[in-house]
């Protein structure tokens, strides 16, 4: 049996069974998705030999009825790799937790040293030094993603006339309050397909706190975004949907990016902080 997937919707089934091994919980898998919960019910429920393969931002695969748990766990760890750039871990194989609690935040890593960062290519691939986007404050001052280079910069693109997007903005206000006064992490909201004003007036009757940036984008049908060399890229080349979100290290480098919501921002703060403590040098 061979299932994979990282996809942050799905079908969840009608009820969890009790298992012998309480230890086996799907609601203890992090970051994946209910459709990743019902698999890895699944697989506590399989025939031996099995294993249980998962990566941040949600990726995960199973194997299972293999003739080794060695060959379960190769087959499972391959299979989780072909739907991340981000590095797949044993979370489970049969009836026991693999799971390494510690380990887990430090999966962002390694980060690029100054010099390979700045002969970095453009792009939103992991390793990529990202687009030099050209925004304003909330006050209206001009900026640039560079000039965030030496901070954590997660970067998100939305709009207020997004459903998805407007469900996942309370977890990014959580996660910018467990922040607090944090100078080396930095959220920047940046709107697009709509006018800043429009965006600015959505969240504040949400009650949201949140660092909105205007990224320029003011008409509707604007599909393309500002960069600080006074060019301009498509905003579907930077988000194939909206919402998407990016984790630049202090070199600008992308180390994670998510497609769509994600469920519960809080779980990354870890790997933002061990970035913060890591990255840029």
């Amino acid at each position: 049996m061979y299932l994979f997937g990282v996809f942050s919707v799905g079908l969840a089934l009608a009820a969890l069974p009790v298992f012998a091994n309480q230890s086996l919980d799907p609601n203890a898998v992090p970051h994946v998705s209910a459709r990743g919960r019902d698999a890895f019910q699944a697989f506590a429920l399989a025939e031996e030999h099995r294993a249980f393969a998962i990566a941040p931002g949600g990726a995960w695969a199973w194997k299972g009825e293999e003739a080794t748990t060695e060959a379960a766990s190769e087959a499972a760890l391959a299979a989780c790799q072909e739907q991340t750039e981000q590095r797949c871990v044993l979370y489970a194989t049969n009836g026991k937790v693999k799971f390494d609690a510690s380990a887990w935040p430090t999966l962002w890593r390694p980060f690029k040293a100054k010099g390979e960062a700045e002969r970095s290519r453009t792009g939103i691939r992991r390793g990529d030094r990202f687009y030099d986007l050209a925004f304003k404050s909330s006050s209206g001052k001009s900026s640039k993603l560079s000039e965030l280079r030496g901070k954590v910069v997660l970067i998100h693109f939305w709009g207020s006339w997004c459903p998805p997007c407007r469900r996942e903005l309370p977890e990014l206000h959580r996660l910018q309050l467990a922040l607090g006064a944090r100078k080396d992490v930095r959220l920047v909201l940046l709107q697009v397909r709509e006018n800043f004003g429009s965006a600015q007036q959505w969240i504040a009757q949400q009650k949201l706190s949140l660092p909105l940036y205007d990224a320029l984008s003011d008409e509707p049908r604007q599909e393309s975004l500002l960069l600080a060399d006074g060019k301009t890229v498509g905003d579907r080349q930077l988000a194939k949907v909206f919402p998407t979100t990016y984790v630049l290290d202090k070199h600008g480098i992308v180390v994670f990016s998510h497609v769509g919501p994600v469920e519960n921002w809080l779980q990354y703060l870890p790997f933002m902080l061990d970035v913060a403590s890591i990255s840029g040098k």
